[in-house]
């Protein structure tokens, strides 16, 4: 899946869509401390109320929210396992009755809370629905719909959130006028705050693939390795962040720690162009030949067998590749921080050629080359003639 797979999935999730239909919605009680299930409870989703469906809709739009690599991950199911999870949800999918269904996905929540007591109460809550994606898209002139053709995808989604202890609060009676102490004894589900989840089978185009999951963390590049590893039974994989921490270890072992602005704005601009120019098709990915040639093409000249050996130094795997996308920072924005004692300054990738540091009259300075006054609270910087 890419990310405007994901788009479009978060953006059906809405109530009264023809386009989404979720026919049931499953919900486990975790008691805190233990790994027991203490409750579960299966009905119709349009048997909810209509505030009920929209807050349970607008957590499944949170979890699908983020960045790929990041937040969201597309993990490939691994091979051998123990009571795979891939099986499991494969036979959860395929089930006509909802109590089939529902017996696949308490042997899911054994995977979660096995070995595993969380701190607080949680609810695990899982649906079952039908995504419909027209073929082609909307022609208000033609006779026939777009949606009379349509990929449809039946998916299962999981959305794991913790629970929050009641509010204590005084109240004023108007009736018998007096101020009572009112405390509500039921925990309040936090929808608003996913800790994690997952959607199955990963769905790309229009097309579902079985052997793949959607795995949604709980916060940027902190994924759940157990969670991963024991419950999905995933592979190993690489957060964009950890990608970028490779790409600088061996951009340092091949040229030093020293890089010239210029240099990595032109490295960063090269990739980038890579980036561009497959953004349709499967995210291109650099392993050392690529880094060997996107430094000659900057200007570091260097040889493969450097760059393959810093590859196998830092990553014990001189085949590794990296995503492109995962290298660059955004490339249009303020995305780069540049940090002194004095100032932090943030600037794009591609303005970096304008960056430089420089010795004026023997200091180290920062020089930036702009088009226009630089302004400061409002007032004009008076220029000053360089050196003098």
């Amino acid at each position: 899946m890419d990310k405007k797979d994901i788009a479009s999935i978060r953006r059906q999730f809405k109530v009264d869509n023809d386009l989404l239909k979720i026919t049931d919605i499953f919900n486990v009680y975790i008691m805190k401390e233990t790994t027991d299930i203490y409750h579960h409870q299966s009905q119709p989703f349009e048997m909810l109320e209509r505030d009920q469906q929209e807050l349970f809709i607008n957590n499944f739009k949170k979890l699908l929210t983020g960045q790929l690599d990041e937040k969201l991950f597309e993990l490939k199911f691994k091979q051998d396992a123990e009571n795979h999870t891939n099986l499991i949800l494969h036979k959860g999918l395929l089930s006509s009755e909802v109590e089939e269904w529902k017996e696949q996905m308490l042997q899911i929540t054994e995977k979660m809370i096995k070995d595993h007591p969380y701190e607080k109460d949680v609810v695990i809550t899982f649906i079952r629905a039908d995504y419909l994606k027209p073929m082609k898209p909307r022609n208000e002139e033609a006779e026939q719909s777009e949606r009379d053709t349509v990929y449809s995808n039946p998916f299962i989604l999981c959305s794991i959130n913790q629970t929050q202890e009641p509010k204590k609060e005084i109240q004023f009676d108007y009736v018998e006028k007096e101020f009572k102490y009112n405390i509500q004894v039921d925990p309040v589900i936090d929808l608003k705050n996913p800790m994690t989840g997952f959607l199955f089978p990963s769905i790309t185009d229009g097309a579902s693939d079985v052997n793949r999951v959607l795995y949604a963390a709980g916060k940027a590049n902190e994924p759940d390795y157990r969670f991963i590893e024991d419950v999905l039974n995933g592979e190993e994989f690489m957060t964009a962040k950890e990608d970028k921490s490779v790409f600088e270890e061996v951009i340092k072992d091949v040229l030093g720690d020293q890089l010239n602005p210029s240099t990595l704005a032109s490295v960063y601009g090269e990739i980038n162009r890579v980036v561009e120019e497959n953004e349709e098709e499967e995210t291109p990915k650099l392993d050392y030949k690529d880094v060997e040639r996107v430094l000659n093409y900057s200007g570091e000249k260097t040889d493969s067998e450097k760059v393959k050996t810093a590859f196998q130094k830092v990553t014990d795997d001189e085949t590794y590749e990296m995503k492109a996308s995962n290298i660059v920072p955004k490339y249009k924005s303020k995305s780069i921080k540049i940090s002194t004692k004095i100032a932090n300054i943030s600037i794009s990738p591609q303005d970096l050629q304008y960056v430089k540091q420089v010795n004026y009259k023997g200091k180290r300075c920062i020089m930036i080359e702009v088009e226009e006054d630089a302004e400061i609270d409002g007032f004009k910087m008076l220029p000053e003639a360089f050196g003098e």
